[in-house]
């Protein structure tokens, strides 16, 4: 049986990875993959710490699109692959070391731009965007940051005023034109993810 692949788009912490554990609640744990989009961004050994640090990380050229299709495509005719491993704190991926992912029935990929390149959407079954207040993104990064990715106040919040808001304004959000389904996270979306379950399920039988 060929995988349906399920891509979810949406702002940095915007409550992607929320929705996703949510979704795949309603399956058994091997019927279910999923892809991070964080984990394609470009490797950059050729750079030091300090010139890595200066990258715009929410633009899409600073993803490996190529890869991550190429990914994609192998998984949906139900071939394993190696993805690469992303450290935030060194803001490259790790070397040499990669995760084995193998295909399973339903492949969820998520990411701040899964919704941007039309061969990724053209794979896809069902395209979603997870819509949540800038504020509210805002304080999430800001604490995620901050306790998970060692990065300091001042850091995050120059970051996200020079490139992750007006990026988010160029090219995120606009992506929200594609999705089939538009989840707003502020509030309770249990009926959507219920909806969402069945639809999942009516296309794999």
């Amino acid at each position: 049986m060929k995988p349906i692949l399920i891509t979810i788009a949406g702002g940095t912490a915007s409550g992607k990875t929320t929705v996703v554990d949510e979704i795949t609640k309603f399956f058994n744990n091997d019927d279910v993959t999923v892809i991070c989009q964080d984990n394609y961004y470009k490797a950059l050994d050729d750079l030091s710490l300090d010139e890595r640090k200066k990258i715009n990380y929410d633009h899409p050229n600073s993803f490996d699109m190529d890869l991550l299709y190429d990914h994609l495509l192998k998984l949906i005719n139900n071939q394993k692959v190696n993805s690469p491993i992303y450290d935030f704190k060194e803001h490259n991926r790790k070397a040499n070391e990669y995760t084995e992912i193998m295909p399973s029935k339903v492949i969820i990929l998520e990411g701040i731009l899964a919704l941007y390149d039309k061969r990724i959407r053209d794979l896809s079954n069902i395209l979603i965007f997870v819509e949540s207040d800038a504020d509210i993104r805002f304080i999430r990064r800001l604490r995620r940051d901050i306790l998970e990715r060692g990065r300091s106040m001042d850091n995050v919040i120059v970051q996200y005023l020079s490139t992750v808001k007006p990026m988010y304004d160029e090219y995120i959000a606009p992506t929200k034109r594609f999705a089939d389904i538009i989840i707003p996270n502020d509030t309770k979306h249990d009926v959507a993810i219920e909806v969402l379950a069945a639809k999942i399920k009516d296309i794999l039988k």
